[in-house]
């Protein structure tokens, strides 16, 4: 770790902080979609959904604008900016009570998310040496994962009370400010290595060097959607909405369980990590394409909380190493931005399928997976991390 930061164990704890608050974009406030609706009776349906989406969209817009960020500001300015702007947009919707306004707060929610979220992995790349990266990207996933399941247990408990009282879930983020404030240190990311940093690569260019992480990310987040968009419907028949919803917290809970022993398992299976989500995927959907049985049911959901535990660390893991020191300026905008755009994209992709072709949405979804294991073969040939 660089000598003239903070105490590793601080500084770990700071980044995480962050990494913690990223998935509650639009999944905090999804339990409370539905009293949303009923309070703004006179919308157009299209613009309550949009107050889960909206966040997605601009945190796709700002990430694409990341390294713009870097040039003019220091990462500390970046993530206090991005937090504060965090807290009071996310927040201030409580006081929201036109849903215009609502969604323009949720326009600006998705721009603080798009200035931490690259941060919130990139700088653990910037910090730490290659042979950490993978611990530290499994920790960054399982806390993202935590974040969603404490996101959504207190936003359900607080829409009990009032549909906007969901949205004070966003005052966890003082939290990271606090943090960020006093541990995070102020690193200028486009000047510490002139021949390199300062180079100003294109998209295009950063794409064709990052592709293979990049569409994987893609893939993974296609993939992975296919379970809330469906799963309730799925298990209507056997379970109680109750149960439903512990089912998919469970699937959260195993994601952060394999986010926490992720390191453990790169170091020993390496050469075959690569395998791991889309077979994962596969082998999940096919159990929920046959899902007779309850046990089915909850073999497939354990199988894509597994897929999902290792997926996305290991693809941010091999985009770190491969950026080094440049990554949160290079590969991390890119791997935010396919990571939301495939969590947008997936139902308006997966959907038609099955409906043009009369087949289920997981018998689509192990299809996908398929292809994302052939193109993690075919681009990942020898690819080992440094021990």
């Amino acid at each position: 770790m660089k000598k003239d930061s903070s105490n590793p164990k601080i500084l770990v704890a700071t980044i995480l902080s962050m990494s913690l608050l990223t998935v509650m974009a639009g999944a905090a406030v999804a339990p409370a979609l539905n009293a949303i609706s009923a309070h703004f009776a006179d919308a157009n349906p299209l613009l309550i959904q949009f107050v889960v989406s909206m966040p997605a969209l601009f945190i796709i817009l700002t990430n694409l604008c990341f390294p713009m960020l870097c040039r003019v500001m220091r990462t500390r300015t970046i993530a206090l900016c991005g937090l504060l702007l965090y807290v009071v947009a996310g927040s201030g919707a409580f006081f929201a009570d036109n849903i215009a306004v609502l969604l323009v707060l949720r326009a600006l929610l998705g721009v603080s998310v798009g200035m931490i979220m690259p941060l919130s992995t990139g700088l653990l790349a910037y910090y730490f040496p290659p042979e950490e990266q993978a611990r530290l990207m499994g920790l960054a996933a399982a806390m993202n994962q935590m974040g969603g399941v404490v996101a959504t247990f207190l936003a359900g408990m607080l829409a009990a009370v009032s549909w906007n009282y969901a949205f004070l879930v966003y005052l966890l983020g003082l939290i990271a400010v606090v943090l960020v404030m006093l541990f995070l240190p102020n690193e200028n990311l486009m000047k510490k290595d002139p021949t390199t940093l300062n180079s100003k690569p294109s998209t295009l260019n950063l794409l064709k060097r990052f592709h293979p992480s990049v569409v994987g990310m893609f893939l993974v987040m296609i993939l992975f959607f296919i379970y809330p968009t469906n799963f309730a419907m799925t298990a209507s028949g056997m379970l109680s909405v109750t149960g439903i919803t512990l089912v998919m917290m469970g699937l959260d809970v195993v994601a952060f369980l394999v986010g926490l022993i992720f390191g453990a398992m790169m170091k020993r299976f390496a050469a075959q990590m690569k395998y791991a989500a889309p077979i994962g995927f596969m082998a999940g959907y096919l159990c929920l394409a046959g899902g007779t049985s309850l046990s089915l049911l909850l073999l497939g959901s354990a199988l894509i909380g597994i897929a999902n535990g290792i997926g996305v660390p290991y693809l941010n893991t091999i985009g770190s190493v491969k950026a080094g020191k440049e990554a949160a300026t290079t590969v991390m905008p890119l791997l935010s931005t396919a990571l939301y755009l495939g969590q947008f994209l997936s139902p308006l992709i997966v959907s038609p399928i099955a409906a043009a072709t009369h087949l289920s949405p997981y018998v689509i979804g192990a299809i996908i997976a398929v292809i994302y294991l052939l193109q993690a073969i075919v681009t990942r040939k020898g690819q080992m991390l440094p021990q």
